[in-house]
């Protein structure tokens, strides 16, 4: 079942909201990152951190940080809930990040994902990115990363 566009729920992500996303992104990633690392990320120049829900009325379930410099930004990290997956909020954070950093005239964005990631390669895809080089043996259990361009 996908979330409807208009029950996703998107805002800027603040200190309150970092023990939560530190929960989300242990439940996406065997190498998550802890509170201490987070709350540095969204506290950082440059930063941007979106968080949100795809159902109403629910706590937050996925968030994205993405740090620009330069006319270029970085997905850092994109997590969702795995139990709340496949409902659009991937999709509409990576949106929401897109059009603030159009605004700040940003040109360029680039995110990593392991190659072995279908859905987070077709969502990429999706939205016009390109695999444009590979990190190999990026991470920890030796996968490559595909590193994606997007035209902003």
């Amino acid at each position: 079942m996908r979330g409807s566009p208009s029950a996703i729920e998107i805002r800027i992500a603040c200190a309150v909201d970092v023990p939560t996303m530190s929960e989300i992104h242990a439940a996406c990633f065997v190498r998550s990152w802890d509170v201490t690392a987070i709350a540095q990320l969204i506290g950082a120049p440059g930063s941007l951190s979106l968080i949100g829900s795809a159902l109403p009325q629910q706590p937050p379930q996925g968030f994205l940080i993405v740090r620009s410099a330069a006319g270029e930004a970085e997905v850092l990290t994109l997590a969702v809930d795995p139990s709340a997956r496949r409902l659009g909020l991937a999709r509409a954070l990576l949106a929401a990040a897109i059009a603030v950093l159009r605004q700040a005239g940003a040109k360029l964005l680039f995110l990593e994902v392991d190659e072995g990631n279908e859905a987070a390669s077709n969502l990429y895809r999706s939205l016009g990115a390109v695999v444009v080089g590979r990190r190999k043996r990026y991470y920890e259990r030796g996968a490559d990363a595909d590193i994606f361009s997007l035209a902003l």
